[in-house]
């Protein structure tokens, strides 16, 4: 049976509000921050949820933490959902940092690493949720560049596409992982067709 997953970025950090693109730095939920994930957590927590995975970064573990405190709900901790590794940036204005992600799809940012190796890792998260957590309900808790990976594994979108877009931030995105799904049929993040479900 196909994995139900619904995906949530970490909420507001104090490097958001500054303008600064932390990248692999751990990051700290602002004052507001920590009101946005109390509410996630009350958004969510009636969804019939059968974990909760999440970047090991502290701002999306603060997110996880403040969200299901006291619930009992099992969150896991994953470096495969970590942000981009923008290497020489992380901690960059973000102005600085948007006027050269389209260069580091395939090449690494200096010292850190490509968005297509992100997308790699994603798709090895997922290859074990297909196999761990068939029929169920999950929720990720991660990043920008972990949502445009999902975007390209399973709605079949092009990163080129995506890493000058603007990030159009929601409550939350739905998507089906379906059984025995694979990347194998293309290179990860390429234009692809799939069986998968997108809100």
């Amino acid at each position: 049976m196909a994995v139900e997953i619904l995906y949530e970025t970490h909420s507001l950090t104090e490097d958001n509000e500054n303008g600064i693109a932390t990248g692999r730095l751990p990051g700290r939920l602002s004052v507001q921050g920590r009101s946005l994930a109390a509410q996630l957590g009350e958004r969510r927590r009636n969804d019939d949820l059968a974990a909760v995975f999440v970047s090991d970064l502290h701002r999306a573990v603060e997110t996880a933490r403040i969200a299901f405190a006291d619930t009992g709900l099992p969150i896991h901790q994953d470096p495969r959902l970590r942000e981009c590794d923008y290497g020489d940036l992380n901690g960059c204005p973000v102005t600085d940092l948007a006027a050269e992600r389209s260069r580091h799809i395939e090449e690494p940012f200096p010292g850190g690493q490509s968005f297509r190796q992100v997308i790699a890792a994603t798709a090895d998260f997922l290859h074990d949720l297909d196999a761990g957590w068939s029929g169920r309900r999950v929720l990720i808790i991660a990043h920008s560049a972990n949502k445009w990976a999902l975007d390209c594994l399973l709605t079949g979108a092009a990163i080129e596409d995506l890493v000058d877009a603007p990030f159009g931030w929601q409550e939350g995105w739905h998507y089906t992982l379906p059984t025995g799904w694979s990347a194998a049929s293309g290179h990860p993040g390429e234009p692809s067709r799939s069986r998968s479900q997108h809100r």
